[in-house]
């Protein structure tokens, strides 16, 4: 005899509490038809994740409560537990449900509520206490909330010690670089320890600038990676484990459930092959972020303004590898300082690409700005403010094609650019998403070289990829008369944005104290753009927005 676990990795919506219960009652039902035991889906499941300050609104909550009331409807068969936000005992909790013979049986609530990056946890919920176990036939099971296994609290080791067989843990565990082996060597070492398995399972989709991997794994009591779901997509999953032996007590409250009876079909047990190549992992989870946040918000298309450089190649190619060309719209706005061999190359992408394209000159718009503020500017020698306009025209030239024919514009800005100021406001920075906000210069290329080994051919022209960056705002302009080389300043940028370094531990580490004293300078004066642009899609350990919040009015400076 086995236990059989069904896991089901969805993809929700923030608030669409219609959306997310049918995901759940398919998921429910194919649990059901495999003769699971139990199915789990993932952490807040039923209002999508993160809600923000939808938990503020009574009627919200209300409505998470009455749409557990019909998804529990679909439990007669199997028991299922469901991430929802709950008043329980006076206070909003962030709750595992247990649901099992058609009611709403019992919850398990969070205790670690994580308040730091991106989360803001403790603003909405209280925190639980060491809950219920889960009791259904001869199986008891520990059941915890993302966070709760991050944090060294004993919470575990008390749940096995109380009788547990299994853990579970639902998630809405963000992705970024390198977080999955995280995840896994966590509980594995919790599994390895207490020596029973442990299931894990993790959102997946695209909300606003957070981007969840799923990649929902099982472990064997060994620690061992038993099985390990699709990333970056939706899957289901069902797996079995040998039954306990008698004679162990459980020594707490429980959640009590009936197994279903009758033979079982061959359980959908899954091993996949996890994405190993990190380019490849961060450019799926960009081209899923753009996917998700362009069709959760019913946009029909994009709008990529591309320029020839790396920039904007590589984000048109994740829009296509996301949308599909017919989605994508490309619009070349080339001014008198724009070289033919940039024009070209844009045009060339887009054939590449088998997008449609637009040329929309910018000369004569330049000439009436010119014109318009020469009484103004009478006197004063041309400067950043001249090359600032053409940015401006472009940017209002692309926000004039979004309202017209109702396309999200991409901007294309990346996050050294981005950290240095090196962007206009108004400008190249307009927008609804920055898809590439969170990567370094540094890795725009090797995502681009990546793409291109993939494709077996040169999907991004390979004059793109070789040529010197250049804005083309002034006659011969290169990035480098403004900006360190990016081999040198992305290091910097590393270590002083993400890792919090000081000016001084950057310049022991080796870096040239001159060049690290102007990068951190103009990153600390440059807050007040940032703050103004678009969302982007995070990939790093700290993006700018949500994960990084400083004073714009700030007398603090590093020294």
């Amino acid at each position: 005899m086995t236990f059989r676990l069904a896991i089901g990795q969805v993809n929700p919506t923030a608030g669409d509490l219609v959306l997310n219960s049918r995901l759940v009652q398919e998921g429910i039902r194919k649990a059901a038809d495999a003769r699971a035991d139990l199915v789990i889906f993932p952490e807040l499941v039923i209002c999508g994740y993160p809600p923000e300050d939808l938990l503020i609104r009574p009627s919200f909550i209300s409505g998470c409560r009455e749409t557990l009331e019909v998804i529990a409807g679909e439990t007669a068969e199997v028991t299922a537990i469901v991430g929802a936000p709950v008043i329980w005992d006076g206070a909003l909790r962030n709750a595992a449900v247990v649901l099992a013979g058609g009611k709403v049986a019992g919850l398990v609530s969070k205790t670690e509520l994580p308040n730091y990056g991106v989360f803001d946890e403790k603003r909405y919920f209280s925190p639980g206490a060491n809950g219920p176990l889960v009791r259904i036939g001869a199986m008891t099971i520990g059941v915890t909330i993302c966070e709760d296994i991050w944090v060294e609290s004993g919470l575990l080791d008390s749940q096995v010690s109380d009788g547990a067989n299994l853990l579970v843990n639902i998630s809405g565990s963000p992705y970024r670089e390198g977080v999955f082996e995280f995840r896994r060597e966590k509980a594995a070492s919790a599994a390895k320890r207490l020596g029973v398995p442990f299931a894990y399972c993790n959102i997946v989709g695209g909300q606003d600038e957070l981007i969840f991997d799923g990649k929902s794994f099982v472990l064997d009591h060994e620690g061992n990676t038993v099985a390990v779901m699709e990333s970056f997509a939706e899957d289901f999953m069902t797996i079995d484990f040998p039954l306990p032996g008698k004679g162990r007590k459980v020594a707490r409250e429980t959640i009590t459930a009936t197994a279903p009876s009758g033979k079982k079909p061959p359980a959908v047990e899954k091993r996949r092959k996890v994405i190993d190549d990190p380019d490849g992992e961060v450019y799926e989870a960009l081209v899923l972020g753009t996917r998700d946040y362009v069709q959760k918000n019913g946009f029909p298309g994009v709008a990529v303004a591309l320029s020839g450089g790396i920039d904007s190649a590589l984000t048109c190619a994740i829009a296509v590898d996301a949308l599909g060309a017919d989605r994508v719209s490309g619009y070349l706005m080339p001014s008198p300082y724009s070289s033919r061999g940039s024009v070209e190359d844009a045009q060339k992408l887009a054939d590449n690409m088998g997008i449609k394209t637009a040329a929309l000159p910018i000369g004569e718009a330049m000439e009436v700005f010119d014109s318009a503020l020469a009484n103004v500017f009478a006197g004063k020698k041309p400067d950043v403010t001249e090359e600032n306009i053409q940015a401006r025209i472009r940017g209002n030239l692309m926000m004039a094609i979004s309202n017209k024919m109702r396309l999200l514009v991409l901007t294309t800005g990346n996050k050294s650019e981005t950290a240095m100021g090196y962007c206009t406001l108004y400008g190249d920075m307009a927008g609804g998403l920055a898809v590439i906000k969170d990567l370094y210069k540094v890795k725009v290329y090797s995502l681009a070289r990546w793409r291109n080994k993939k494709a077996e051919r040169d999907l991004i022209p390979r004059e793109t990829i070789n040529k010197e960056p250049s804005a083309e705002l002034r006659p011969n302009q290169k990035d480098t008369d403004s900006l360190p080389p990016y081999e040198v300043l992305d290091p910097i940028l590393r270590e002083y944005i993400e890792q919090d370094r000081s000016t001084g531990e950057i310049i022991a580490m080796g870096h040239d104290p001159e060049i690290v004293r102007r990068v951190i300078r103009l990153v600390d004066l440059n807050e007040y753009k940032r703050r103004q642009g678009p969302i982007g899609l995070k990939i790093t350990a700290k993006a700018f927005g949500r994960d990084r919040r400083l004073p714009i009015t700030c007398k603090y400076r590093e020294e």
